[in-house]
């Protein structure tokens, strides 16, 4: 057994450090076998992919083995609100404990850090015109010269949906690099410096892949050299990764172009060019764009395979197309001729080159390898993309890389994913490694979530992402399902296809609100099922039943979780929150506050969605089931994932409604269940209803007791 085996073990006992230094600390055999294997893979090096079911405890099965070892670390989360917690909360609480000198960064994507140089132009800017803009500016301006950070999250009052947000920070697109004049100050910079000389830094899933990106067109963002790499919250990887390794235009890029060019040339060339009528036409021309694509409800994907995307009329598309494509030509000239009189200018000159290259790319035929699509909202954003991260993904866990300079100057710095593999372990100040740190070529991987598939090897999750090779561990939750919680399809309601089936649901939880008083969570699969069940749920409920219906996009998501979790009590309503998309995931209510979640649908990917269906033809032509071996395990990991927001906590006991008969009526319906928690069944309405009341005489003793 050898030394960092033995101290993980140790610290995760009975009588260890946490059990002594943490308040409801508690062994857990499945905790503990996961930190055995987090320790092996530290010491041999290579890929382990664990599926930790809720309560095992992941974060310090994989944190406390890598802190103990001593090797420079990289921890990616799939969400900033995740990446915060292990940045503010986890780690400072395990380094404490543990004792270790060990220095921890956190480190977003740029668009998160304030810019002082475009927050300096943001007063000359059309928005800075709008009512409170003014005031709102000044608010920033004052807390610019507080922060350390330049964190935009430390800045109260501003949200991230602000017209004003991206004024003040800057993206890939926009920065001016070491030609800004305020480069040295520059919080971007500041923070990639941090994390380079740290021994862990956190991130999340969305900047690694934007750093992949653009390490493969030669322009590279910072993360630092490591041996170690966490990718927490895993299962959202390949869908993160497709989103970043393809080609993107969007009228968003476009439009923001078209300000920053007039903006930046009344600015700084005035009447050297006309800057009017150039930004003009790249505007008129990508709106132009957007109208081609047709009015839909809604955002919808329409499938790209021929020279146009699907339902879109030739006539209309290629032309605007076209004369896109000559806006930018004619953006380009422009900038040209004052290109040498700011860096400015040189940069827009670059983001103008680069936006004509991909709508030329969008001109020509799609990629037979890959899938493009339109994605049609307000906006309209042109994506071609890979199928899956297998190849990239692969190639980046296997390849092995010298140390890299730390240079921000030096050109041939890729400054890049490729740093992860590289990377001195032991440097000066970090704590000395524990066991065999493994040479190079011989890096780390750890993959985790609850939820990774559907069956033993996890080929959901290791497939797509080209981990076939990994070590896949499975640990299940240490909470008593069968005691805590219970499932009930309701079999009298009509099938999921019924155009009423959306009204049976909204009233059976009516029924079942009214009784529990609240603590309820309704999950649906489409936003109009969403609106329809919302809406009943606001004009129907008994006042009596001193109820608040909250309904995702009617409030911010947080202060709607915040809402939620406060529940009934001091004059307060009990809650019922309906929701889509986010909340199916990370969501987090452990307590009295959620007992009831209620799922309206299976949730299939839309059989329309051009990534969905070519994925399942590529699975069909290697001789595969695309439902067996693609809709079915998708549905699976999704239903898990709504499932788990039920029972947080060993205290926690509520009910699974699963509103879709096909669960008790179809052969696969088994499988699906056999991928949920253990849970006991409900039979018949009669006893969902008196498990409901079992619930609220629980809740009400124990909120008396």
């Amino acid at each position: 057994m050898s030394l960092l085996v033995q101290r993980v073990a140790e610290t995760l006992s009975s009588h260890g450090s946490l059990a002594q230094a943490v308040p409801g600390f508690q062994p857990r055999a499945g905790q503990t076998d996961m930190a055995m294997a987090v320790c092996q893979t530290l010491e041999q090096g290579g890929q382990l992919v664990v599926e930790a079911g809720t309560g095992v405890g992941k974060t310090y099965a994989y944190l406390v083995p890598v802190l103990l070892s001593g090797q420079r670390a990289l921890v990616s989360t799939a969400t900033k609100a995740l990446q915060d917690q292990l940045f503010s909360r986890d780690i400072p609480r395990l380094v404490e404990v543990l004792g270790l000198p060990i220095r921890v960064a956190l480190l977003k994507g740029r668009s998160n850090y304030l810019c002082l140089h475009r927050m300096e132009q943001a007063r000359h800017s059309a928005e800075a015109a709008q009512p409170g803009a003014q005031r709102a500016l000044a608010k920033i301006e004052t807390w610019s010269q507080a922060t350390r950070t330049g964190d935009m999250a430390e800045l109260s009052g501003l949200d991230e949906r602000s017209s004003l947000w991206p004024l003040v920070t800057s993206t890939r697109d926009n920065c001016l690099g070491s030609s800004c004049p305020r480069y040295r100050a520059c919080h971007v910079n500041l923070a990639r410096k941090e994390a380079m000389a740290s021994d862990v830094v956190v991130i999340n899933h969305h900047l690694f892949f934007a750093d992949m990106a653009v390490r493969e067109s030669g322009v590279a963002e910072l993360l630092p050299t490591v041996r170690v790499t966490v990718f927490d919250e895993a299962h959202q990887l390949n869908e993160i990764g497709v989103n970043f390794l393809g080609q993107q235009l969007s009228t968003v890029q476009l439009l923001e172009l078209s300000r920053d060019v007039l903006a930046t040339g009344l600015q700084l060339a005035r009447g050297l060019v006309d800057w009017h009528a150039l930004t003009d036409r790249l505007e008129k021309s990508s709106r132009d764009l957007r109208l081609a694509a047709g009015m839909h409800r809604g955002s919808v994907r329409l499938r790209w395979t021929d020279a146009v995307p699907e339902g879109v009329e030739s006539a209309e598309w290629t032309p605007a197309l076209q004369n896109l494509v000559q806006a930018l030509e004619q953006t380009q000239s422009g900038l040209e001729t004052v290109v040498e009189l700011a860096p400015d200018f040189q940069r827009l000159f670059e983001r103008a080159r680069e936006l004509g290259q991909k709508a030329a790319l969008f001109s020509n035929a799609p990629d037979p390898e890959g899938v493009r699509w339109a994605e049609v909202s307000a906006q309209l954003r042109l994506v071609e993309s890979p199928l899956d991260i297998a190849q990239a993904f692969s190639a980046l866990t296997k390849s092995v890389q010298a140390p890299l300079a730390l240079d921000d100057e030096d050109p041939s710095n890729p400054e890049s994913i490729q740093a992860l593999m590289a990377g001195d372990p032991c440097r000066d100040g970090a704590p000395q490694a524990l066991g065999a740190a493994g040479g190079v070529g011989q890096r780390a991987w750890v993959f985790t979530s609850a939820t990774l598939g559907d069956e033993p090897t996890l080929r959901w999750f290791t497939e797509p992402c080209g981990l076939t090779s990994a070590q896949v561990m499975q640990v299940t939750s240490p909470f008593d399902y069968a005691r805590q919680a219970a499932l009930y399809v309701p079999e009298h309601l009509p099938k999921p296809g019924d155009p009423g089936h959306a009204g049976h649901v909204a009233q059976l939880v009516v029924e079942a609100v009214e009784l529990l008083g609240g603590r309820t969570l309704v999950l649906t699969t489409t936003l109009n099922a969403m609106r329809s069940i919302g809406e009943y749920l606001q004009t129907r409920l008994d006042p009596a039943a001193n109820v608040e219906v909250l309904v995702q996009g009617q409030s911010p998501k947080r202060r709607l979780m915040e809402r939620f979790r406060e529940g009934a009590g001091d004059g307060r309503a009990g809650c019922v929150l309906v929701a889509s998309a986010s909340f199916w995931e990370g969501f987090d209510v452990p307590g009295n506050a959620l007992q009831l979640v209620v799922i309206d649908k299976l949730p299939f990917p839309p059989p329309g969605d051009p990534l969905f269906e070519a994925r399942s033809q590529r699975i069909t032509r290697e001789g595969r089931s695309a439902f067996a071996d693609h809709a079915l395990p998708e549905a699976a990991v999704a239903l898990k994932q709504g499932a788990g927001r039920l029972i947080r906590s060993e205290t926690d006991s509520g009910v699974l409604v699963v509103c879709d008969t096909r669960l008790a009526t179809m052969s696969y319906g088994r499988r699906l269940i056999r991928g949920l928690p253990e849970m006991r069944r409900l039979n018949g309405h009669p006893e969902f209803l008196s498990t409901l009341r079992q619930l609220t005489t629980d809740a009400t003793s124990s909120t008396t007791s």
